[in-house]
């Protein structure tokens, strides 16, 4: 029988060995460091205490409360209806407001800016750009070319009812499509593209009758964007010597949105949002630097 307690010393270290050895090496049976010992037990009792005071047991259709009775969700609860509560004291004065008073109230200005920036990135970014710069198709909200007006009462109304989003208060402004339903031939359509290019400085095809052009404009299109061109806010029709130009601009855009515009729609928030949040909106989007 073999005699267990003749343990191999390790000559160089003086710490026996496990009796184990692999190739020639062998391992010595050197303690845990104490520090690690006690961090190791102290650990266990931390999870003990933490198990009787907090939730961390499953059961069949339930868990271990633990004595103090946490629950992040309670927590998670308890604070959004704080954050509710504290808002709706400014929110409650915003709604109170007019929008010159808030305006001119810096109190209310700056809740209005904080409130209507966070409703802006969960609502508008998605299409104007967290920046309200806009993108093709979609208006840039810094400049200070306004379809349907910049004022703060335009804003609100249009953010309120929104653009052909089919609310009976939405503002409604559609451009024909002159070539798919065949109201202009297609030499009438070149004519005005190329008359509308010229007036705002961009390229044109050579050999074009720009006073035939002007002819066509006169009697198909200056009844919405104006005989100067520069749009008529009332009726949503955008003016065509802007910088800007919703879908493009250059002359094949110019052909194409003749030919069978894209007219975009905009949503009604005023079922969506609360009151205080479309006039935080409105004060935050004005406050970009394009409002009128």
């Amino acid at each position: 029988m073999a005699d267990t307690h003749n343990k191999e010393v390790d000559q160089i270290s003086g710490v026996e060995t496990t009796g184990h050895e692999w190739d020639g090496l062998k391992e010595l049976n050197n303690p845990l460091p104490k520090w690690w010992l006690y961090l190791f037990y102290a650990c266990i009792v931390w999870a003990v205490i933490y198990w009787v005071l907090y939730p961390s047991w499953p059961l069949v259709s339930s868990y271990t409360t633990g004595v103090l009775g946490a629950n992040q969700r309670t927590e998670a609860i308890a604070a959004y209806d704080k954050g509710i509560s504290d808002r709706s004291v400014f929110a409650d004065k915003i709604v109170a407001a007019s929008l010159e008073d808030i305006s001119t109230d810096q109190e209310l200005l700056q809740f209005a800016r904080a409130n209507g920036q966070a409703a802006f990135g969960d609502n508008c970014a998605p299409c104007h750009g967290s920046g309200g710069t806009g993108a093709e198709g979609y208006p840039n909200l810094q400049d200070d070319t306004w379809i349907w007006g910049g004022t703060l009462d335009d804003i609100h109304t249009t953010l309120e009812f929104g653009i052909r989003s089919g609310h009976d208060e939405a503002r409604i402004g559609e451009m024909p499509a002159f070539g798919r339903d065949e109201l202009l031939s297609r030499e009438e359509i070149n004519q005005v593209a190329n008359f509308v290019a010229s007036r705002a400085g961009l390229e044109t095809d050579e050999g074009i009758d720009l006073a035939a052009g002007q002819t066509v404009y006169d009697d198909n299109c200056a009844a919405c964007h104006g005989e100067d061109l520069k749009g008529i806010q009332d009726v949503g029709a955008p003016s065509l010597l802007s910088a800007n130009y919703l879908y493009g601009k250059s002359l094949d855009a110019i052909k194409a949105q003749i030919n069978n515009p894209r007219n975009g729609v905009m949503p009604a928030w005023v079922d969506r949002l609360d009151p205080a949040t479309i006039k935080s909106l409105t004060v935050y989007v004005h406050s970009f630097g394009g409002g009128q």
